[in-house]
């Protein structure tokens, strides 16, 4: 169900649709965008409370916010989300694909539902909202899709977690050439730890030291870093940059 709020309704600004924008790196790139002057769609799964905050606090700031709950593994909730966009804005502009899970277990201990999950939000999300958007997506747009740091770290218990994101840096690279002639850049982001809510839950104090110590910065990396590069990318500064996984991550790897 959408939720429009805003005092100004009109169809002429740019439209970011930014998935799993209630909390983490979406909410950050969320506001982020419509700081830049975005009109932003803050899509959410389950927790309506937190994508409420991020449009209040969009509209605080003179921004325009619209909230769409849809599950990204769904194709179906995934149509309703750009339909919904479209009928409230006009179009899309600019895709970026935060939404994910990360249960984190050895291979040899991880049970089916586990994988069929990461791979169904993870993976076939991105692939749902990439249909959508080949559809969909004005020509000079942008697409941004959120990988990981751990393609190349590869610690144990990110198995298929890893192999979610490496598949999403191979979608971004074949969508880049699909989208020949209409002026559309796809790119890839991957970020390091990242002090996020995703990645905390559930690590101890000492896991969390030991992979912030990781980082030649000796510091996770915060919400606002990862989506100040996702701004770069979305705006005119990101022009030449096309096909690419961006690894932001304070020198990790």
């Amino acid at each position: 169900m959408a939720n429009l709020h805003s005092s100004d309704t009109h169809n002429d600004h740019r439209v970011a649709l930014v998935t799993g924008a209630s909390r983490g790196i979406g909410a950050a790139t969320a506001k982020r965008l419509a700081a830049d002057g975005f009109a932003v769609v803050v899509n959410y799964a389950g927790n309506r409370e937190a994508a409420d905050a991020v449009r209040s606090d969009i509209e605080q700031n003179g921004g325009q916010a619209l909230v769409v709950q849809a599950d990204v593994s769904n194709p179906s909730e995934v149509k309703r989300l750009f339909d919904e966009t479209i009928d409230q804005f006009g179009g899309v502009d600019v895709l970026v694909n935060c939404a994910g899970v990360m249960d984190l277990a050895p291979i040899g201990e991880m049970d089916d539902a586990t994988f069929d999950k990461t791979v169904a939000i993870n993976l076939k999300g991105t692939f749902n909202t990439l249909r959508q958007a080949a559809q969909h997506l004005r020509d000079g747009g942008r697409v941004i899709n959120v990988s990981s740091s751990v393609t190349r770290l590869l610690q144990p218990g990110y198995g298929p977690y890893a192999a979610t994101k490496a598949a999403v840096e191979a979608m971004t690279g074949v969508f880049t050439k699909e989208m020949r002639g209409r002026d559309i850049r796809v790119n890839a982001i991957a970020p390091g730890p990242t002090a996020t809510e995703l990645f905390l839950e559930g690590k101890p104090d000492h896991v969390v030291d030991h992979i912030a110590n990781l980082s030649p910065m000796e510091r996770l990396g915060q919400p606002d870093e990862i989506a100040a590069m996702i701004a770069a990318l979305a705006g005119a500064h990101g022009g030449w940059v096309n096909g690419q996984t961006i690894h932001v991550n304070g020198g990790v790897i």
